[in-house]
């Protein structure tokens, strides 16, 4: 107690003679900190720098485009909607990891997913999060899954242009039943019954449309989602780790599986084996078995 006593009484007596003692009579030490700045490359202004670096203005001096790959996949069926992710963050040829979580909780009935940067969808879904809370408790009813990806493409296109990097999808449940939507950075919303998204969105494309129909059972569709992540991060470099499997209902949502994608590989290849020499081995997800 008595070394702080003597701390703050010392911090007062340089704040007394900061205001009161003209400037060439100040102590060297509160004159080197009032002249204290930021130290800057020479003859670089970070405004001019950085002007049109995400706009791709043909007047940039720099142009910033993010590398980046993933595989998410989110489709709307008869009992709910599944949605599918796989785990790896990376940058360009670099791997930062491979156990990342690119479904986001938003409320206990809406899920975000994560494509494009990932602090940025990090961020601005969490940030939903609280609005979506919030909308909860002022009207004293669940926000809607269209009003939610609304609020979250309103607040995207505030700031078009300013190197966002967002592709996301926000599925949820509410009193008009399943609710499937698109958002990205440009403030973009779309609609829709089925979504792949992120650089293995073709491969995953292919075997959605291949095995999609209405009428699916749940593990049908959870192992379709599956499939669709995996053989996407079987061909995308950019994909891959673990694929998740998520399903989400009028109860909410919940994690149905979450499988490595060199597991999967084992299995899935077993099964081409087998069909491949007449075998009848069935597929280890088939709901039949």
């Amino acid at each position: 107690p008595a070394v702080l006593g003597t701390m703050l009484a010392r911090s007062f007596d340089f704040l007394d003679e900061y205001e009161t003692k003209p400037k060439e009579q100040l102590p060297a030490e509160l004159v080197s900190i009032e002249n204290a700045t930021f130290s800057i490359p020479m003859g670089l202004e970070p405004a001019e720098f950085l002007h049109g670096a995400f706009t791709n203005e043909a007047q940039a001096d720099v142009s910033i485009r993010f590398m980046h790959g993933t595989t998410t996949l989110g489709f709307v069926f008869n009992e709910g909607i599944i949605v599918t992710v796989d785990s790896r963050a990376s940058m360009g040829s670099y791997i930062g990891s491979q156990t990342v979580e690119k479904c986001i909780p938003i409320t206990p009935f809406l899920l975000g997913t994560m494509a494009g940067g990932a602090a940025d969808c990090q961020f601005w879904e969490r940030n939903l999060g609280k609005l979506c809370r919030l909308y909860e408790l002022r009207n004293k009813e669940r926000i809607s899954v269209a009003a939610a990806s609304k609020l979250l493409a309103n607040i995207l296109h505030s700031y078009r242009g300013m190197g966002l990097s967002m592709g996301t999808m926000v599925a949820g449940w509410d009193k008009t039943g399943p609710g499937l939507y698109y958002v990205d950075n440009d403030g973009l919303r779309v609609k829709n019954e089925r979504f792949a998204v992120g650089s293995g969105s073709p491969y995953a494309y292919g075997v959605l449309d291949a095995g999609y129909r209405k009428d699916l059972t749940v593990a049908q569709a959870c192992d379709l989602g599956r499939r669709a992540v995996f053989h996407a991060t079987f061909r995308d470099a950019a994909s891959g780790g673990r694929v998740s499997v998520f399903h989400v209902t009028a109860n909410g949502w919940t994690r149905v599986s979450t499988d490595d994608v060199a597991d999967l590989h084992t299995l899935y290849s077993a099964e081409k084996v087998g069909s491949a020499t007449g075998a009848t081995r069935p597929s280890p997800f088939d709901p039949e078995h």
